[in-house]
């Protein structure tokens, strides 16, 4: 029987990140600031991850510090992941470009949080994912504590053998912060879950001295335009792997999700698409709603890069 935690989103999205990981490289911003001090409070107690070694926690001096970092140290191999949000995800663009061009698994968690425009503002708005949409990555988005759980876990099970890196996110404040008890993944069913061989072949293509590739060219436009042509086939297949890596999830766990999952009244006549915490409070209402005699639906975003 699966272990039953209470704890906030940003702690059950981290305790799948640290386990499936070998480093974090952070620099806290609230309101993902949470998951990077977990991971470095786990580090320095010497909690192991799911293949038995030490997480390396390293703190950098700016979220583009960090990451620069997480790039080099996935071209090292090493497993790695980081937390961000807002301002803090807009430093990182960039990197992120790189990572999604080289073609690089890699999974990052946002707490979604608005940007500053007039004024610098904790409001917890999708302003901030949203300014990364033409950066490559794959949108995985959760809706509640328990799905920032789980969705952690898909994310890194789809993005290995897809190549697509993705971001995993959730409302900052609202989902980051709620503490609730949910069904804990164990190690054993995080090793079944993951793709060992696609790990491997990640590692395969680590930059080393005794192997020398080249990368980080400078390109014509005619070469440079084929390359991206080439990347598409990778984003052909990163929408199915995450729907294979969801069906694999509700086998070895038994919590069913979808790319797009529909609840309400089958004639539906009026029906709401939502992505994020609003979810569970829309279900909810039509359930009661559709007692009474109404005809509603909803439509759960939870793959919005690549669009469905």
């Amino acid at each position: 029987m699966s272990e039953m935690k209470t704890l906030d989103g940003c702690e059950a999205a981290a305790s799948v990140a640290y386990r499936l990981n070998e480093s974090s490289i952070i620099f806290p911003i609230t309101p993902s600031t949470p998951m990077g001090e977990f991971a470095d409070a786990w580090s320095a107690n010497s909690v192991k991850n799911i293949f038995g070694d030490d997480h390396q926690v390293v703190e950098m001096q700016s979220e583009a510090g960090a990451a620069g970092a997480v790039h080099g140290a996935l071209m090292t191999g090493s497993l790695t992941t980081t937390y961000t949000a807002s301002q803090g995800l807009l430093l990182m663009l960039p990197n992120m470009f790189k990572i999604a061009g080289e073609l690089t698994p890699f999974v990052m968690h946002v707490a979604a949080r608005s940007l500053a425009y007039s004024s610098l503002s904790i409001f917890g708005d999708h302003s901030d994912v949203m300014a990364a949409r033409g950066t490559g990555f794959a949108m995985l988005s959760s809706n509640s504590v328990q799905e920032a759980h789980d969705m952690a876990a898909i994310a890194a099970m789809a993005t290995f053998p897809s190549r697509v890196p993705f971001m995993h996110f959730f409302d900052g404040f609202r989902t980051s912060h709620e503490i609730a008890k949910i069904s804990m993944l164990s190690d054993d069913q995080l090793r079944e879950l993951v793709d060992m061989n696609s790990i491997k072949e990640f590692k395969a293509r680590s930059l080393t001295p005794e192997a020398p590739t080249l990368r980080g060219t400078a390109q014509n436009p005619d070469t440079y335009f084929q390359s991206r042509e080439a990347a598409n086939k990778y984003y052909d297949i990163a929408l199915e792997e995450t729907q294979k890596a969801m069906k694999k999830f509700s086998k070895v766990v038994g919590r069913d999700y979808n790319v797009v999952d529909y609840v309400g009244a089958p004639d539906a006549e009026k029906v709401i698409v939502a992505m994020g915490s609003s979810c569970d409070a829309i279900e909810e209402t039509i359930e009661y709603l559709n007692t009474q005699g109404e005809k509603l639906g909803l439509l759960k975003v939870r793959l919005y890069r690549p669009f469905p």
